[in-house]
């Protein structure tokens, strides 16, 4: 994908394709002369740190841009959707003439995640959002769910406040009108969230002091905010997102079948293929069907697998007399939930996801329930903090029951169907620690796996090459400065600032070489040369949470010596 330019606001009213050619050709420019100067050019902190600059820019988004309305993925004319319960105003129909861009409501009110079945709906859209916001690179238009956290602490970091409280407030918006933060504004995501960030968002702009101009602003926005918060919360505890009866909570999306963004059969066809050569492997992902189903067939694939008659993509999901079950399209959902798409960590092409309570959503959730905690004593709600303290304290317990696992020193994934945990590392594994669940010992335990992960690089997201961009030897921002953190708050500074440096040392010479910031690296090689065999193969330019990341691991590294950590604070032992 191409580094998008984004274009000022429109005063004029040029057509949505010129403009898109025109910000399109201001990207190349740009790319041509950052990588023209990129050639013969040694790794310099500063052109990085400029190149960041004008990302923030370059990647911002609103709805009065013609160009931010388009989707690569939909081929028809473009549609913004807004709430059921709002006016289409003289501002949004003037948007709609002005970029030809059709505007509608929502077929319904929605109170809660999966109201609406977006198959349903006669085409696919943009879901409308009241403030400019940061997408993460290349042709995306849309805001999406955990990029964001990383994007806000790079703006907070950068000073940015304004965009930076649009971004979080955008958020509000999706969870008071759209049933929870989305995996992105798009009608086809209106099944599904992404990893609980909310809280910590919020965090971030509450601690800043330049964010509001008072107490009282900061309050009185504090006291709109966490009812939002504790509702997107109750996503979570859904039945349909716990793990069994572990007490812990599980990603799941809300729809069945391929997923709605597909454009086609490719993907899934070739999981099929990948699975039809490697029978060994493959967990029970594959069923036996015709190409073409009489109606007999059909109805009884509608639940064993996918519905045919209503899903083209469905229909092209065929190899060698072969479908994939209606139990793998769940988990290829939860998959995409969890932000973790492409991996093989949760079964081949993450086909088992949904089957996993998995270390990063409890740590994500228990320290989301601390944040609820804080959120309340502060507006005085005393019963709603003893509440959330008791919900952390349980999830935490459950934790180390299931996910804490002493013999290897890290916490594992837990398979809560098969009743066992995962085999095989996973660089969540530091989640907990960010989250400040873990004891001093879990800390120090997990702390002496480093090994597994650290490379030239950083740290990859496990020691298990599969082919795909979520597994070794490929490292990302996100993971990389959660695992930095958590080390850096349990007091382990010299890992934090060496891994530190190695992230940011990757990212300066990957910018040396062509000018670019991508959105994952090669941790072995400790640059972008990221080739990927199976799932998605692109190394997206931009990129929002790269950009932020390298801002925040500069922080790591100057900051003074002798800090307080959450070590002083955390039990010696786990219970």
């Amino acid at each position: 994908m191409k580094h998008i330019q984004r274009a000022n606001r429109i005063n004029a009213s040029p057509s949505p394709s010129t403009r898109r050619i025109a910000r399109c050709m201001a990207a190349v420019l740009l790319s041509a002369s950052l990588a023209g100067t990129a050639l013969a050019a040694q790794p310099d902190p500063a052109k990085t740190r400029a190149y960041i600059d004008r990302a923030w820019t370059t990647l911002t988004r609103s709805m009065d841009d013609c160009a931010s309305l388009t989707d690569e993925k939909v081929a028809t004319r473009p549609v913004l959707y807004v709430p059921a319960q709002w006016p289409i105003t003289a501002q949004l129909s003037q948007i709609g003439k002005r970029c030809n861009v059709d505007v509608r409501p929502l077929p319904k009110v929605i109170d809660k995640l999966g109201d609406i079945d977006a198959t349903k709906l006669p085409v696919q859209g943009l879901l409308y959002l009241p403030h400019p916001y940061v997408v993460p690179g290349g042709f995306f238009n849309e805001m999406y769910g955990w990029d964001s956290y990383f994007i806000t602490l790079g703006l907070v970091a950068d000073h940015r406040l304004d965009l930076a409280r649009d971004m979080v407030e955008n958020h509000l918006f999706e969870v008071q009108y759209y049933g929870g933060v989305l995996n992105a504004n798009r009608t086809y995501y209106l099944s599904r969230s992404q990893p609980p960030f909310l809280t910590a968002m919020m965090v971030a702009l509450l601690d800043d002091p330049a964010s509001f101009p008072n107490a009282q602003a900061k309050r009185a926005w504090l006291e709109k905010a966490y009812p939002l918060a504790v509702r997107n919360h109750d996503i979570w505890t859904r039945p349909e997102h716990r793990a069994g009866d572990t007490g812990l909570a599980r990603y799941y999306d809300l729809g069945s079948g391929p997923v709605l963004e597909a454009q086609n059969s490719s993907f899934y066809n070739g999981v099929i293929k990948w699975l039809i050569a490697h029978p060994a492997q493959n967990p029970g992902y594959l069923l036996k069907g015709a190409e073409h189903p009489d109606d007999a067939e059909a109805a009884r694939l509608a639940s064993t697998s996918c519905d045919v008659r209503t899903s083209k993509v469905c229909a092209g999901d065929w190899v060698d007399g072969y479908r994939l079950t209606a139990d793998y399209y769940h988990g290829d959902r939860a998959m995409r939930e969890s932000g973790f798409d492409t991996n093989f960590h949760f079964g081949p092409f993450g086909g088992s996801t949904h089957h996993y309570a998995a270390v990063d959503l409890n740590a994500l959730l228990y320290r989301y329930e601390l944040d609820l905690r804080d959120f309340a004593l502060q507006l005085g709600k005393t019963a709603d903090a003893e509440r959330w303290s008791q919900a952390a304290a349980a999830r935490k317990a459950a934790m180390n029951k299931y996910l804490w696992r002493p013999e290897s020193g890290m916490y594992r994934d837990y398979d809560f169907i098969a009743g066992k945990p995962s085999d095989a590392p996973y660089l969540t594994t530091f989640y907990p620690l960010w989250a400040g669940a873990a004891s001093k010992q879990q800390a120090a335990a997990v702390r002496g796996k480093l090994s597994i992960f650290e490379l030239k690089g950083g740290l990859a997201m496990d020691n298990r090459p599969a082919g795909v961009q979520w597994n070794s030897p490929f490292g990302w921002a996100p993971t990389n400065w959660l695992a930095v953190k958590g080390l850096d708050d349990y007091g382990f500074h010299d890992d934090a600032q060496r891994i530190a440096r190695k992230f940011d040392a990757t990212i300066d010479r990957s910018f040396a070489a062509d000018g670019t910031i991508r959105e994952k690296y090669n941790m072995a090689l400790g640059n972008a040369d990221v080739k990927v065999s199976a799932g998605y193969s692109q190394n997206v330019i931009g990129f929002g949470w790269t950009n932020a990341v390298y801002l925040k691991m500069k922080e790591v590294l100057n900051e003074a010596p002798g800090k307080s950590s959450a070590a002083d604070k955390a039990p010696a032992t786990a219970p």
